[in-house]
């Protein structure tokens, strides 16, 4: 069968986690798989498939987020930025000429494609979103984004297709006339698979994202968390530790926890608290889950976008970080429906492989 190189961004664990069925889906079809990564990402990939082949492959430097200053900041580092894509480009070739792949995957690196061999790209941005003082510049974005998916085969967008139940907004539409053969609507690519089981986690808190705005959002949740009622759990995102805790007589603290268990921690999950980041929002619909309060990482424009988004919708409430009081948001988050019915993944990725990668894989 045939050989696969994926590689996803390491900018959280949101690329990672929501390649899991894709990853699953090829192993079960029998193709050999090749996962190109780094830092917490290559930590993660490893506890979920530990005898499968790893590359250890650099991506781009994690731009420093201090909320307020992020915008000048991310500015400052793109110079850095532009010279890491070409050490990705060569880096991808590198890897080319000692080994041979029938398909490239990339998760949101587009620097990893080759013109000689079928190139995929996973995202769900296809359209930029940018803050109101540089809003001109979102147009610019889409023909940026346009020339870089030139590169590719097909673009992988994993959400509905625009409608009424698209769960990433303008993020997916393609404002473009390109043809729309190249951009494949997957349906929600969660990291976790659809459970059944007795809802009987009252809060559960999920703490993710790029340092260090990570732990300044464990900074501010865990000593309210404290005055919550009921049976609580939180999941810190934090592969490279394997700690179990408790923070109260009511609450458990995992510093990280397989898929499969995270999954069952989401069908058992009545209401959850965690960041607006969109692999977190694709497992909160996977896992049916109606009442939720979602925090934007400052200056993470898509992660704030999606937060407007949602309450427009009037599925789901969000905060600012550092607003936050849970006492009194998770009585207006009860006000809001949740997701409407989707596909899930399952049958998602059986329908992505066959209409599209099977192509690439078995002519």
């Amino acid at each position: 069968m045939g050989t696969v190189f994926l590689s996803p961004l390491n900018w959280g664990l949101g690329h990672a986690s929501r390649d899991i069925p894709l990853i699953q889906e090829l192993l079960r079809r029998g193709h050999e798989v090749t996962i190109g990564a780094c830092g917490n990402a290559l930590v993660f990939l490893k506890k979920e498939f530990p005898s499968m082949d790893f590359i250890e492959f650099l991506d781009y430097p994690q731009p420093y987020n201090n909320g307020k200053l992020f915008l000048p900041t991310f500015t400052g580092q793109m110079p850095a930025l532009v010279r890491a894509f070409d050490q990705e480009r060569r880096a991808t070739e590198g890897i080319l000429s000692k080994r041979t792949f029938d398909l490239i995957i990339s998760d949101s690196r587009p620097g990893v494609y080759s013109p000689r061999v079928p190139s995929l790209q996973i995202t769900h941005q296809v359209h930029q979103s940018l803050p109101f003082l540089i809003w001109p510049l979102e147009l610019i974005g889409v023909q940026v984004n346009m020339n870089a998916f030139r590169k590719y085969d097909a673009i992988i967008v994993p959400d509905n297709p625009p409608g009424e139940k698209s769960i990433a907004g303008k993020l997916s539409r393609a404002l473009t006339d390109r043809s729309p053969e190249c951009f494949y609507y997957s349906g929600i690519l969660a990291s976790i698979s659809g459970k059944q089981a007795v809802r009987d986690i009252d809060y559960l808190i999920v703490i993710s994202g790029m340092e260090p705005q990570r732990s300044e959002l464990e900074r501010i949740l865990l000593p309210q968390v404290r005055d919550l009622p009921g049976k609580k759990v939180i999941l810190l995102g934090k592969p490279a530790s394997g700690s179990t805790s408790e923070l109260d007589d009511g609450t458990l603290v995992y510093s990280y926890l397989p898929n499969d268990e995270k999954a069952m921690l989401f069908a058992r999950a009545k209401f959850i608290i965690g960041r607006s980041g969109y692999t977190t929002m694709m497992d909160v619909a996977e896992a049916g889950i109606s009442g939720g309060l979602f925090i934007p990482t400052p200056g993470q424009w898509e992660q704030e976008y999606l937060a407007r988004y949602y309450e427009a919708q009037g599925w789901f409430f969000c905060r600012n970080q550092y607003r936050v009081r849970l006492s009194r948001d998770i009585e207006r988050a009860s006000e809001f429906s949740g997701f409407p019915e989707m596909p899930r993944t399952g049958e998602n990725i059986r329908n992505l492989y066959d209409g599209l990668i099977a192509h690439y894989l078995e002519r």
